[in-house]
């Protein structure tokens, strides 16, 4: 028999960095273990350190919980790749990074299974609109 589901919530946490103060005020009304959640949501990105991994947790009625882990956001790569802090407060008057089309084919690939498409070429469209977006300049490679 299928399991009856209480909720489903999607965090944005810090590979292998999980504890419960950080997921607390999210996780505690559902009422199920943090520390478990914790541990079990460290070991899935121990490998994946210095990344954010968003995980989707569908949190059954018997207090159970299934972890789905996703892609790291597009602006977090960005920011990564590009080198910089945050993007643009004015992203269509000031550039504050720039990546080559070899970075930008990376995040694709990276990001291509949480997208709505199956083309490499389709995903690198829609991650340079999102560098666009944060005033990061595409380069040609040299």
């Amino acid at each position: 028999m299928e399991k009856a589901i209480k909720r489903t919530v999607t965090m944005n946490l810090e590979a292998g960095k999980a504890n419960p103060a950080k997921v607390g005020k999210d996780l505690a009304p559902t009422g199920i273990n943090l520390l478990g959640f914790c541990h079990q949501y460290n070991e899935l990105t121990k490998n994946q350190s210095g990344l954010v991994i968003p995980a989707k947790i569908t949190i059954y009625e018997d207090r159970s919980f299934k972890i789905q882990l996703k892609t790291p956001p597009a602006a977090f790569l960005l920011k990564k790749y590009a080198g910089i802090a945050k993007g643009a407060a004015r992203p269509s008057k000031e550039i504050v990074g720039s990546l080559t089309k070899s970075q930008l084919r990376t995040i694709a690939e990276m990001k291509l299974p949480d997208l709505n498409t199956t083309s490499i070429e389709s995903a690198m469209k829609i991650i340079a609109g999102t560098a666009r977006n944060m005033g990061i300049k595409i380069e040609e490679d040299n």
